[in-house]
């Protein structure tokens, strides 16, 4: 199969000098290879992500001192990063040539339609927005939506059921047009899962506590009621969510608990907690996976003190036992329901 990054390498068309907005796909291969064009230019990464950052600018900066110690020309005159859900509200309109967004990285349908948006905005008159996408994601959908957004979408390339579209900015579009905030969760709605979590879980006032992957913040604000005399940490990999959960902290007027934006738990790798809880995800990129939760499993038990506790909330078929047993002195299930489990482990 190609790779999403040689399909764009093949389609996109980009001169030295100009302005390259990544959106929200700072970990997509084609980063370095847009470096390595731009010798004159620009690369703004909109990205949410902070576990997708060091990729794309590692990329750019290994790219540069290369180029650098083989006495050539300087890459990239600069690049800097835009959290994705505030590039609106931080950046100019129409200042962008070209603008890349690979769907395989965007966790919804939402996010998608928002990148479009994100694009419209950002985009000079005669800029083009390249979109890759497989057609299992949407990307015959996500063209519709270019046609709509743009007037216009063309076909570029296609293998094997990936796509790159195209489209072209015209004068005539309404670059004030006010973009709307992305929708990250369902507003102030528990889902299945987390309530079952919330049901089964064990909180002793002096806990200093961990949520790993945190979203809105409702896990934590919860431990951070009952921990009156402890104290509760929350991380998360996306800037988005981790805005929304210091909102979620301000309006519940709680002052023992604080969110950090985290790559699972590097922020905090040289704490220990007597308290730490997950509800992971289980798909990435469109993809069902365990090696997020396997992950955030490890790095429990590395964080926890000696007879700590975690809970972790999942679908009943995805099979976490074995990790928790090789990671922990005991599991045992301790809620749930016909969809979701509960389980507890013990260092």
């Amino acid at each position: 199969m190609i790779l999403h990054s040689q399909l764009l390498s093949g389609s996109v068309q980009l001169t030295a000098d100009q302005h390259l907005l990544v959106i929200n796909s700072a970990a997509d291969p084609f980063v370095l290879k847009a470096a390595q064009q731009l010798r004159a230019g620009q690369i703004t990464l909109a990205e949410d992500n902070i576990a997708a950052l060091p990729i794309g600018t590692q990329s750019i900066a290994s790219l540069s001192d290369t180029i650098t110690n083989a006495g050539k020309q300087n890459s990239v005159s600069f690049y800097r990063h835009i959290p994705f859900h505030r590039y609106v509200s931080y950046e100019s309109p129409a200042t962008i040539d070209v603008a890349v967004m690979n769907m395989l990285y965007q966790p919804s349908n939402a996010w998608m339609m928002y990148g479009l948006q994100v694009a419209g905005y950002a985009l000079k008159a005669g800029g083009h927005l390249y979109v890759v996408g497989a057609k299992d994601r949407g990307v015959l959908s996500m063209a519709k939506r270019m046609q709509t957004c743009f007037g216009n979408v063309e076909t570029l390339s296609i293998s094997k059921g990936q796509r790159v579209l195209c489209s072209l900015k015209h004068e005539t579009l309404d670059r004030n047009e006010e973009v709307p905030l992305l929708e990250l969760f369902a507003e102030g709605k528990l889902d299945e899962g987390t309530h079952l979590l919330l049901e089964a879980l064990e909180v002793c006032a002096s806990d200093k506590a961990l949520d790993i992957g945190c979203g809105v913040g409702f896990i934590g604000i919860h431990i951070a009621r009952l921990a009156t005399k402890g104290h509760v940490t929350m991380v998360d990999a996306s800037l988005a969510a981790v805005d929304t959960a210091q909102h979620t902290i301000e309006q519940s007027g709680l002052t023992n608990v604080q969110v950090l934006p985290s790559d699972g738990t590097q922020a905090v790798i040289s704490q220990r907690f007597d308290l730490v809880v997950t509800n992971p995800p289980f798909h990435q990129g469109g993809i069902q996976t365990t090696e997020i939760a396997e992950r955030f499993i490890r790095q429990a038990a590395q964080v926890l003190r000696s007879h700590g506790r975690f809970y972790l909330v999942a679908n009943r078929f995805l099979k976490y036992e074995p990790i928790l047993r090789a990671c922990f002195k005991t599991v045992e299930e301790v809620g749930g329901n016909g969809r979701y489990k509960v389980l507890k482990a013990l260092k």
